[in-house]
């Protein structure tokens, strides 16, 4: 078993803007969805994000749905990838480049409600620096999801600075509380060997579970 430390490839991530094409299939399981991001590739101009239409991208792949997921901003500090968990895909949505970075298990009743797990294959690692504000949503059994991106697609008007107000703007389902804290070390977060969790809240930012 390898257990060399994560390495870290990239650093400087926090705030990075970028944006997602979530593409639905139905699969002999259930339903699944293949993630394409603009991560590493560019920053998603908002002239070509803009000009994306869900339902014609949905035509031209085959997909049930298409969600347009952002634009959003990473709140992570390093980025690092062990393994590759998918063939390598890129594609061209109305002159925005994307490559497809994750794929999602939806099962058999997909569902957009807040603050729901959904299990996610992407081999990546998340680094988070000592002394960084981390943002959380905790539930009711103490489990604690940390902020991975912000989105600005629900509000354009959000920003870094203003998360820590986010839990007053939020309708956590009882027993859920959100909360803000600075690291005194490093915390990563390795999903190359498994199967990440994650959730949204309703103003589509999402949250990752410490593996």
């Amino acid at each position: 078993m390898d257990t060399a430390p994560a390495q870290r490839l990239l650093s400087d991530m926090r705030g990075v803007r970028y944006g997602e094409v979530i593409a639905v299939f139905p699969r002999d399981s259930g339903f699944e969805a293949e993630v394409y991001g603009t991560q590493m590739l560019n920053d998603c101009p908002q002239e070509l994000w803009g000009a994306l239409d869900a339902d014609s991208i949905a035509a031209e792949l085959g997909a049930v749905a298409v969600k347009l997921n952002g634009p959003r901003h990473w709140m992570i500090d390093g980025l690092g990838q062990k393994v590759a968990v998918l063939d390598p895909v890129v594609r061209d949505f109305n002159g925005l480049t994307m490559r497809r970075i994750a794929v999602v298990d939806l099962g058999a009743t997909p569902s957009t409600t807040p603050y729901t797990e959904v299990h996610v294959n992407r081999g990546a690692v998340f680094f988070f620096d000592a002394g960084a504000a981390v943002y959380e949503l905790v539930n009711p059994e103490g489990l604690a999801y940390v902020m991975q991106a912000y989105c600005v697609g629900v509000d354009p008007t959000t920003t870094e600075e203003s998360l820590e107000m986010l839990g007053g703007r939020l309708a956590l389902p009882p027993g859920w509380s959100y909360r803000s804290r600075v690291l005194d070390e490093e915390l990563v977060i390795d999903t190359t060997q498994t199967v990440a969790t994650v959730l949204q809240d309703e103003f589509e930012h999402s949250y990752t579970l410490p593996e």
